[in-house]
């Protein structure tokens, strides 16, 4: 049994970098407290992270799992009115939390578990942002032609 135990590992059992850095994305999404979808983010530079986010509201402001979802109430449909919302996307958060430091984004990469809306992809391509990799989609073909636009590559995972 000992002998078993001692197995050593390979190559092949270790998650590639995208698994790895998606898998701390999917990680800090479950800290979110938006009541219709949870994100996470990593902001990664040479296989380094530099900062994290999820979703929810500003500093000292009640979180929707307190006080409800207005979008809800409102029956906005997801991807309109992001300004109708007391949270900060995934995406923000991180970038936020960049800034708060003091740390340079310049020609980092964005591990997200959902494609960044237009809001975001804005901040994201004025931060520096080089590469985006994420998991999910998100109903907004703005953001996406505007990462084509200015050269930011994108990639869906798909796990093997």
């Amino acid at each position: 049994m000992a002998k078993a135990l001692k197995k050593k590992k390979t190559k092949d059992q270790r998650p590639s970098w995208d698994e790895y850095f998606l898998g701390i994305a999917d990680l800090v999404s479950k800290r979110s407290t938006c009541l219709r979808r949870k994100v996470g983010a990593v902001i990664v530079k040479g296989r380094r992270i530099l900062a994290t986010g999820y979703n929810g509201t500003p500093t000292n402001i009640k979180h929707c799992i307190e006080v409800g979802c207005l979008r809800d109430r409102l029956r906005i449909p997801s991807g309109q009115r992001h300004e109708l919302c007391r949270g900060l996307h995934a995406e923000q958060n991180a970038l936020l939390q960049a800034a708060l430091y003091g740390i340079p984004l310049q020609d980092t990469i964005l591990y997200c578990t959902n494609q960044p809306c237009i809001i975001c992809a804005k901040m994201l391509i004025n931060a520096g942002v080089k590469e985006l990799v994420i998991t999910d989609g998100y109903p907004d073909k703005m953001a996406a032609d505007f990462f084509r636009e200015a050269g930011i590559k994108v990639r869906k995972f798909k796990k093997k």
